[in-house]
């Protein structure tokens, strides 16, 4: 996985760059109604992504010191499906900045369709005591797939296999090289 040429990311970059920045307004705006923090990891279960996203891990983990490396690796290799993410130590992602975009969006007011109703998500611990949310400040989670959906396509073009394009990867197979 590490020997993806970086530009063969950069759809997958822009797209993680717009919605930090939307994920960054909403903190802003309701800073005192968020308590996803550092130490907070409730949420943080070994997830699946994209092979896309499992790149972008994997090229982080590449480019850490080597005991770093070997540490986020080893951790990958005892995971179970069905335990916390690899990623986490002492309540903190090892790739915080590399985290993939549910993690980014985890806990953030998101709105999804289902059985014709939109319907609006989030932490229960956060936005205690807001009756309602701007529209500006919850994520279309449908378009927002639908994105990365289309850059992870993109991602997998050049080698023409399509089957692969719609399998998604554990963590711990991302971190271990196995996307």
């Amino acid at each position: 996985m590490s020997e993806e040429k970086p530009e063969k990311l950069n759809n997958y970059r822009a797209l993680i760059q717009r919605v930090d920045a939307l994920c960054q307004r909403i903190e802003a705006r309701f800073a005192d109604q968020i308590v996803c923090r550092k130490g907070c990891s409730d949420c943080c279960r070994h997830l699946s992504l994209f092979p896309v996203e499992g790149a972008a891990l994997a090229e982080a983990v590449a480019a850490l010191p080597p005991a770093e490396a070997e540490q986020i690796r080893s951790k990958a290799r005892q995971a179970s499906s069905d335990g916390p993410c690899p990623l986490l130590a002492d309540g903190a992602c090892l790739l915080y900045a590399a985290r993939p975009l549910i993690c980014r969006t985890h806990g953030m007011p998101l709105i999804t369709a289902a059985d014709g109703e939109r319907r609006i998500d989030f932490c229960p611990l956060n936005f205690q005591g807001v009756p309602s949310l701007p529209g500006d400040a919850v994520i279309d989670l449908d378009r927002l797939n639908e994105i990365l959906t289309a850059v992870n396509a993109l991602f997998i073009a050049p080698d023409a296999d399509h089957e692969r394009a719609s399998q998604r990867v554990t963590i711990a197979d991302a971190l271990r090289g196995g996307t």
